[in-house]
């Protein structure tokens, strides 16, 4: 963390970057918080280990309308998010200095508090220049320890790969955290029955406290007003009210981002109520790929996602509706 705190002073006292994106210290050990850093001393406050999940990408969005260029740190997987954001011209590529950080996996305070231990003070061994492979724990009843990658996100377990998409210097070591099958999970619920997928879908969507946690965070969700949000319709009203049947919100929104989602798991991340919004989406992945050839958002910004160009080799509509 030294080197790439170094390297943000650097850039930032020659002038080539106005101001550093990237995570401060929050009031707990395991939940550092997006923040910009715009004076030498701002950096008493920086970190960057393995509980700094945030996808900063989407934060470059207001960046880009700022003046002079900002450096932001993006890890693999969130540069994914940045090329899809360019495409979409949402971001500007000149306004951006973009360091790639190493990732060595997230990690879920959750996973850390499911495993038994409570009255956590301090954790180490989720800096970048540890090895990650065990986490000990400080609590107020002594020390404890576990594995490393029983504490990662979801996400990391289905990591798409260390290689950053976009950059302009790398900074840290990455590790291969991919121990899983990324649609597994989507193909037990395929296996359901309908009426289990309702009630799958019924059971966890009804837990939503309609935060917004999970548009706000979400990359891909980038409109300047959401529908949600207008009181010229009744959607937020039909949005806010108790019925499963009018908690359609997650589904509009997983179509809205279908083609587009780099299945950067933020949304899933962010929710305070442990839904797994990101199996809409990564179902949409999994469909994409099985009808129109594999493809990956974010990963090369020259070529047009499958929903929004058409072959003559694209399946027919009825096909699709086969499909379920």
């Amino acid at each position: 963390m030294q080197e790439l705190i170094a390297r943000a002073k650097e850039l930032l006292a020659n002038g080539t970057v106005a101001r550093v994106l990237g995570w401060k210290a929050g009031d707990l050990p395991y939940n550092p918080e997006p923040a910009y850093f715009e004076k030498e001393e701002d950096f008493k406050d920086f970190v960057y280990n393995g509980f700094c999940g945030a996808n900063l990408s989407k934060y470059m969005i207001e960046a880009s309308k700022l003046e002079g260029r900002t450096l932001v740190c993006l890890k693999p997987c969130d540069t994914y998010s940045f090329n899809q954001l360019i495409m979409e011209h949402r971001v500007d590529r000149e306004k951006a200095y973009i360091i790639g950080v190493g990732c060595k996996g997230k990690l879920d305070i959750e996973k850390v508090k499911k495993n038994g231990i409570k009255g956590i003070q301090g954790i180490s061994g989720a800096e970048l220049t540890d090895d990650a492979e065990t986490l000990t724990v400080q609590t107020i009843y002594g020390e404890k320890t576990m594995p490393y990658k029983d504490a990662m996100l979801e996400r990391c377990h289905v990591c798409k790969g260390k290689e950053h998409m976009i950059y302009d210097e790398i900074i840290g070591e990455s590790k291969d955290t991919k121990d899983g099958d990324r649609f597994a999970e989507v193909e037990r619920i395929e296996a359901m029955k309908p009426e289990e997928k309702f009630a799958y879908f019924q059971k966890e969507l009804s837990k939503c406290i309609r935060c917004n946690a999970c548009r706000n965070a979400c990359p891909a969700c980038s409109c300047r007003k959401c529908v949600f949000d207008s009181n010229k319709f009744d959607s937020s009203q039909k949005a806010n009210v108790d019925s499963f049947e009018e908690k359609m919100f997650h589904i509009i929104r997983a179509f809205h981002v279908a083609g587009r989602c780099t299945d950067c798991g933020e949304c899933s991340r962010v929710c305070p109520q442990g839904i797994p919004l990101h199996l809409f989406n990564r179902k949409f992945i999994k469909d994409i790929d099985e009808f129109y050839g594999e493809f990956q958002a974010g990963e090369d910004i020259t070529v047009k996602g499958p929903l929004t160009s058409f072959t003559f080799e694209d399946v027919e509509p009825g096909i699709v509706a086969e499909r379920g």
